[in-house]
């Protein structure tokens, strides 16, 4: 019997498929006999992937907004990796209770002035603030008067600088996130008290500058936040320190950050009397913008070469706060069913991705989850299927997702749970079944870090990391970047010789039909 070319080459393809099909109970998830994936289990499946740099995305989205950050990032990493991010803040300052107020009619002397920036509440490290980094660094943190009014900037990208004037006060030293402060608070008519107070940092700013800046405005210029903010025009924070450093994550949203004004004036009533009064002026996204500004330096780093350099590595890079990205694609699924012979229903299919080296980078932790997105015809991201149940509220979603009670997961592995280690791992049983059948095209894929206020606090142990056992239903989107959490992991490529490597295993069932 004779060959062509071509019938040979097509007995090899279908000789190399089908070789590296396994039985679905030799690899798979913990499950028991009742629940266990049915179906052949093709492992092979190229996966390639390539470090890119992620995109800025707005850090203020309007007065009150559910968009907004739920909190703000202020410090400086030095990561021998990733290199040198650093996170600056820029802040509107509003009217106490945004209404009309005033000095005095006299001279008014200011006792002190004090910013107020509250440590975020983390609702899933609810046992430590968001604080990522080295705790021990010592940092020296400035105060300046911004140049322009925040306020009407009309845009608040995570990549956008604002200038700043005169230096209003600094702090030098470590920071306690996780400490409650006490100070004393000013009771009219009455004591003054210690009172508790949130986690915070309190800079001390020049009491002569607030009297000129704020004290001394002209009434008009206090009756208002549009006109204070046209008149004051807000703050601008910065942070360095030496060393690996770290990341903070501050809250504007609940009203606990704000500029504290003490100052002395005479009594109303009787001359000889002085009284001390207390004003503190709002920060708050309820009212007004806060930007953060993130800046990634990746000079001679590995990142950097990777990303001038594009082509195929053997890891692959994923950093938070709008830092790195893999964008990941599966080219062997367009021929799936011509090189089966058959067309196929998928009942699992599971991108697995292993960190490259399983070691916890001390201290930079790697992210407890990761988002998985693609990007449709316009270029605008999208959640992938499994990512997009249906709901009453989300009528374009899937409804297989709905049905199937699967999570979509995307959580880290620390320990063994069947054979997940130190890993991630999607569900995207949909997606690929798409893909296969043409009924989506892939216009672009990716991965990256997800904010860790995604993750119930129920599924962590009692030092934070993920369970073994942790599961979750889809999201409703996170395919965004964002700068509330910072985070960062290696991960290994298709052709990672350690075998630390990304896969996709499809469990499927041939129909029978072409």
């Amino acid at each position: 019997m004779k060959f062509s070319k071509l019938d040979l080459l097509t007995l090899l393809i279908s000789l190399f498929l089908f070789s590296s099909c396994k039985d679905s109970s030799s690899i798979g998830l913990d499950v028991d006999g009742t629940t266990a994936i049915t179906g052949t289990l093709l492992d092979t499946v190229t996966v390639t992937s390539r470090t890119v740099k992620d995109d800025p995305t707005q850090t203020f989205y309007g007065a009150g907004s559910t968009a907004n950050p739920t909190r703000y990032p202020l410090g400086m990493m030095t990561d021998a990796i990733f290199g040198k991010t650093t996170a600056s803040l820029a802040m509107s300052v509003n009217l106490p209770s945004s209404t009309a107020t005033s000095f005095s009619t006299t001279p008014v002397t200011i006792d002190s002035a004090v910013l107020v920036l509250a440590f975020s509440t983390d609702s899933v490290y609810a046992r430590r603030r968001e604080f990522y980094g080295d705790s021990t660094a010592n940092y020296n943190i400035t105060v300046s008067q911004l140049a322009e009014n925040l306020s009407t900037q009309g845009s608040w990208l995570s990549t956008k600088t604002y200038a700043a004037g005169d230096v209003l006060g600094t702090y030098s030293g470590i920071l306690k996130p996780n400490t409650k402060g006490k100070v004393t608070t000013i009771v009219t008519g009455g004591a003054d008290t210690l009172i508790k107070t949130v986690p915070q940092i309190r800079i001390k700013l020049s009491a002569d500058l607030i009297k000129t800046k704020i004290a001394m405005l002209d009434s008009l210029s206090l009756t208002t936040d549009a006109k204070f903010n046209a008149a004051f025009r807000g703050l601008k924070v910065t942070a360095t320190t030496t060393g690996n450093g770290s990341m903070m994550f501050l809250d504007f949203a609940s009203g606990t950050s704000n500029l504290e004004v003490y100052y002395k004036q005479q009594n109303a009533t009787t001359t000889t009397q002085i009284d001390t009064i207390y004003k503190a002026f709002a920060i708050s996204t309820s009212v007004n913008p806060v930007a953060a500004t993130v800046v990634h330096d990746y000079a001679n780093t590995p990142v950097a070469t990777q990303i001038n350099t594009p082509g195929e590595y053997q890891v692959t890079y994923l950093q938070a706060m709008n830092g790195i990205r893999t964008k990941i694609a599966f080219p062997g699924l367009k021929n799936l069913v011509t090189n089966l012979g058959s067309k196929i229903v998928i009942n699992k299919a599971e991108l697995v991705i292993d960190s490259s080296d399983p070691a916890d980078s001390i201290p930079f932790k790697i992210p407890p989850r990761l988002a998985m997105y693609r990007l449709d015809i316009a270029g605008q991201r999208q959640n992938i299927a499994d990512n997009n149940p249906y709901s009453s509220s989300n009528t374009s979603g899937d409804q297989r997702v709905s049905t199937s009670g699967v999570s979509f997961d995307g959580f880290y592995r620390f320990i063994k749970s069947g054979y997940l280690q130190n890993s991630y791992s999607f569900n995207i049983t949909n997606y690929v079944q798409d893909l296969v059948d043409g009924k989506t095209i892939d216009y672009g894929t990716y991965i990256a870090p997800i904010s860790t206020i995604a993750t119930p606090v129920s599924f962590l142990n009692s030092t934070g990391q993920l369970t073994a056992a942790a599961s979750a239903p889809a999201l409703a989107n996170y395919a965004y970047p964002t700068q509330t959490s910072a985070g960062r992991v290696v991960i290994g490529s298709f052709n990672n010789t350690n075998n630390r490597k990304i896969r996709l295993n499809i469990y499927y069932v041939k129909t029978g039909t072409k």
